[in-house]
């Protein structure tokens, strides 16, 4: 039987109506005769209103109250999940990270995974229960809670996944996968079919909000595929998986204010694309304060604040045929 690991991030948990969403992707593959792991984060804006509201009553909140407070947004998603569950007739159960024995260092606020004791999550798998895990945290050797950091749930997804030896992890969230450039600064960017782990670090290390980089360097570490896929339709994703020996342009990122990286294995090889991108820059007058190029990014540094024209210019040149 396969095992199955899927993570929805907090637009797709949001409210009880998505929650009714995720509930029917889960079943679909359940009833499918699948083992089904669920990691969840915090519903919406959660996290963002229990750290406002810590920082009303302090300046200087202790890192360790902060992830105490701050794990309880993923245990409201997980404890609401399993009773809706209960109620459609599926047996599930709710699991805070210390519970699915996710043990970290002692770092709080941006700690690492040490080990998964996998036996209770194992053993609710086989009473075929649908086991329901907080994502973002885990405890550490004082048994205190500690968390990830910002889209941590993606680490606590794929380190799940490498400890279970699962088939696949999903990603879900409010987009259908990975694209060229951002939709929102681009007209009509290409959805991916695939990325090889290499390509997907270095847009999260450019600042692409898709996927916690540390969950990749897990998925490639442990060889677990990862699809990133849409809560809301049924569309094909992108899967991040073993590099392909290519030499194509995969996405144009924008960072902060005055970056452009543009990623794609074997792109130092394309001196075609280095010349046309140094056109633009040129034709529009930029002044440039760095220009690297590896094996798989190209990198720009400019002076001063980059329009989204000059991005929309470059993401063209990338990425014609």
């Amino acid at each position: 039987m396969n095992t199955i690991v899927l993570k929805f991030g907090g637009s797709s948990v949001a409210n009880n109506e998505k929650l009714n969403i995720v509930a029917n992707k889960i079943i679909e593959q359940y009833d499918k005769g699948n083992n089904i792991v669920v990691i969840v984060s915090a519903q919406g804006k959660t996290t963002d209103k229990l750290l406002e509201e810590a920082y009303t009553l302090s300046k200087t909140p202790e890192n360790r109250e902060l992830d105490v407070l701050l794990s309880t947004g993923e245990q409201i998603t997980i404890a609401k999940l399993s009773i809706l569950l209960k109620e459609l007739g599926y047996n599930a159960i709710s699991l805070t990270g210390w519970q699915a024995g996710i043990y970290t260092n002692n770092t709080n606020q941006n700690a690492i995974i040490q080990n998964i004791d996998t036996k209770r999550i194992t053993d609710e798998l086989k009473k075929r229960k649908i086991v329901i895990i907080a994502g973002f945290q885990g405890y550490n050797k004082n048994l205190d809670i500690t968390t990830f950091g910002r889209g941590g749930s993606d680490t606590t997804a794929v380190a799940i996944a490498a400890a279970l030896k699962a088939t696949n992890c999903y990603i879900y969230s409010d987009v259908d996968g990975i694209y060229t450039a951002d939709p929102n600064k681009i007209e009509d960017p290409k959805k991916l079919n695939s990325l090889s782990y290499k390509e997907m670090l270095e847009l999260s290390s450019e600042g692409a909000k898709v996927l916690h980089g540390r969950c990749v360097e897990i998925a490639e570490k442990y060889k677990i595929p990862i699809i990133t896929k849409s809560t809301f339709n049924d569309k094909a994703g992108t899967v991040i998986s073993d590099a392909i020996e290519e030499n194509t342009i995969k996405s144009v990122v924008k960072k902060d204010i005055s970056r452009i990286s543009i990623v794609g294995i074997g792109i130092i090889r394309n001196i075609e694309l280095i010349q046309k991108i140094l056109d633009i820059i040129n034709q529009n007058k930029q002044e440039l304060l760095e220009f690297n190029v590896t094996e798989s990014k190209i990198s720009i540094n400019f002076k001063n604040v980059i329009p989204d024209q000059i991005l929309e210019e470059i993401h063209s040149v990338a990425t014609e045929k």
